[in-house]
């Protein structure tokens, strides 16, 4: 279903940039605290661009971001009438065992690409496409050993809430981790695109959803994703 060779995404583009602001400290472990201090950032929603009209299985999905320090920081909220993933250790393939969010990031000035997924009961997929790997790579039946990420590389907290048909992700990614920038991120512009699969019980295929107005359904069209400028500016309100 999904491609990676796609062409890298270029940065004089005429995409408009979305503000990631600054987020004060709090309780990452507290779901209360999570959405409290996420709560003043844009809500980004999740949809199908690529069909005319969204399936009647589509289940909306938001996310929202900001940053601290060195790290990206998000919060997604996911409704779902059917919560699982069979995935129980890193980096199995979570995205054919049922439910996962996806996070798609890359620095306008490197040119690596990362995909990172999080199922409903926090199990990771840590993925890291260069040019040699996307070349050599046909969709994901065929990825090259390389192109999996040990260890922790990024940080992530799920809850679900089965009485609300929602769960959550709070996902940390630090920028040194991936693009060996060690300072501030105030300055720097990144592309992101963020995605699901929803799986239900008695579907055949899972439904997909993106951020990003991809044209087909494809995450990894990069020239298709949208920019983010990491400013230091008080937050916006909630749209």
């Amino acid at each position: 279903m999904l491609t990676i060779r796609q062409p890298l995404a270029k940065p004089g583009r005429c995409v408009p940039a979305i503000k990631c602001l600054p987020l004060d400290a709090f309780e990452a472990n507290s779901l209360k605290a999570v959405r409290e201090v996420f709560r003043p950032m844009a809500r980004h929603a999740l949809g199908q661009a690529w069909l005319e009209r969204e399936e009647n299985d589509f289940a909306p999905a938001f996310v929202r971001f900001g940053w601290r320090e060195n790290a990206l920081l998000l919060f997604a909220e996911l409704i779902d009438f059917d919560i699982f993933n069979a995935a129980t250790v890193l980096n199995q393939r979570a995205w054919e065992l049922g439910d996962t969010f996806e996070i798609f990031l890359q620095s306008i000035n490197h040119p690596d690409y990362f995909e990172f997924q999080v199922t409903p009961n926090n199990q990771r997929v840590q993925l890291c496409f260069t040019d040699s790997s996307i070349e050599k790579s046909v969709g994901r039946t065929n990825l090259l050993p390389s192109v999996y990420m040990p260890g922790e590389v990024f940080h992530s907290r799920t809850w679900i809430q089965l009485n609300t048909r929602c769960w959550y992700v709070y996902a940390e990614i630090c920028a040194k981790e991936l693009f060996r920038h060690p300072g501030s991120l105030e300055g720097n512009r990144w592309l992101f695109s963020f995605s699901r699969y929803d799986y239900t019980c008695g579907r055949k295929l899972p439904v997909i959803s993106s951020t990003s107005r991809h044209a087909e359904p494809d995450f990894h069209r990069r020239h298709e994703w949208q920019i983010m400028d990491f400013e230091s500016s008080a937050p916006y309100s909630n749209r």
